[in-house]
């Protein structure tokens, strides 16, 4: 049995989506993998499977490495999954990437300094 049958198996029995982490634990010896890091693995084929098959896969990534079945996700009560999870898969069935906004540096509570002050030529 592959990997992506394990997982999906797996993801029938539950019917909520899971991280990888869990996944692994649940399928133990059934994963066809001898990795010593069978997460990775997990991880790989189902972004894979998602990446190459697009709508066509059987499975959706609802959040940064939590995983469900695609079916499963379309049928899902609201409570289920969460709509941030929702909007986070994009079109094609592949999750949109999401960049943080940078933070600016914070100089409150800090002394200024000639060390802030730009320019640094020589006045004289």
């Amino acid at each position: 049995m592959s990997t992506l049958a394990v997982v999906e198996e797996i993801l029938r029995e539950t019917a909520v989506p899971m991280s990888v982490r869990e996944i692994v634990e649940r399928a133990g010896v059934r994963l066809p993998s001898k990795s010593k890091t069978p997460d990775t693995v997990v991880a790989r084929d189902l972004s894979m499977d998602i990446k190459k098959k697009g709508d066509a896969s059987l499975f959706v990534r609802t959040s940064p490495g939590r995983y469900t079945l695609r079916a499963l996700a379309a049928n899902a009560p609201s409570g289920d999954i969460r709509m941030a999870d929702v909007k986070s898969i994009g079109p094609g069935g592949s999750p949109q990437a999401r960049k943080p906004a940078a933070a600016a540096p914070s100089t409150q509570g800090r002394a200024r300094n000639d060390s802030d002050v730009q320019g640094g030529g020589f006045a004289g």
